[in-house]
């Protein structure tokens, strides 16, 4: 059961690992990419089974992770940057003009915009869950450490307030908020990728009392009535 609750952490930084570097690659490099990823994980099962050491897991998921963050932060800036991003179309089209007129350039203003205000919303997003994995990652350590002194406060207090005292229990809720926060961002960033920007719509009321969601606009609605960027948080 210990394997099935660690490793599950790899399984996903696995399949986000694949979906960020698959993307705009041909059929045969995406397949072959699976192929790489699936041996990975294979790998780690059979070698952290034979090793039984927690800290190869916590190894491997780190470099996964960090791969996995770094890798679509610059994904990210160069595709949604609108400096960036026009640098790149310049490179490869040096003699384009996309656009020739004053609503074409309107466009592009609002488009500019639009991806501003995406990028600010996603850096919070970064923020806020490497805030709460690092966060949880120092509680289960400072757990592991004084274990013996927090079980005897956790035994002193009681229920229910000696779950407050569950060092372990805080890493998986910290660690569960931070995977989500991953998966939401790496969903509206793949949207981003495919241009669709404007076909789905970032929801998140409130920093600490909600939890963000991306959903598909109504396709009745009318251009002029959606708004350039993501909903504001509180």
């Amino acid at each position: 059961m210990q394997l099935v609750d660690e490793l599950s952490m790899i399984y996903t930084t696995c399949a986000l690992f694949y979906a960020i570097f698959s993307h705009g690659r041909s059929m045969r490099s995406a397949i072959l990419l699976f192929l790489f990823v699936a041996a990975l994980a294979i790998s780690i099962t059979g070698y952290y089974h034979y090793l039984e050491d927690p800290t190869f897991h916590q190894n491997m998921f780190a470099l996964l992770t960090a791969t996995v963050v770094l890798r679509s932060m610059y994904v990210m800036e160069v595709s949604l940057r609108p400096s960036r991003r026009d640098k790149g179309r310049s490179l490869h089209q040096p003699h384009a003009k996309s656009y020739v007129n004053a609503s074409d350039e309107a466009e592009r203003a609002r488009m500019d915009h639009r991806d501003v205000e995406i990028l600010r919303t996603m850096w919070k997003m970064i923020a806020f869950g490497l805030s709460s994995i690092a966060g949880g990652f120092l509680i289960w350590n400072l757990d592991n450490k004084f274990c013996p002194t927090l079980r005897r406060w956790r035994q002193e207090v009681g229920l229910p307030w000696g779950i407050v005292l569950e060092g372990h229990g805080w890493w998986h809720i910290m660690t569960g908020i931070a995977a989500y926060l991953n998966l939401t961002w790496g969903i509206w960033l793949r949207y981003c990728l495919n241009g669709k920007q404007d076909d789905v719509e970032f929801v998140w009321p409130s920093l600490f009392t909600s939890i963000p969601v991306v959903v598909r606009r109504d396709k009745a609605k009318p251009q002029h009535a959606r708004k350039d960027g993501p909903k504001k948080t509180n």
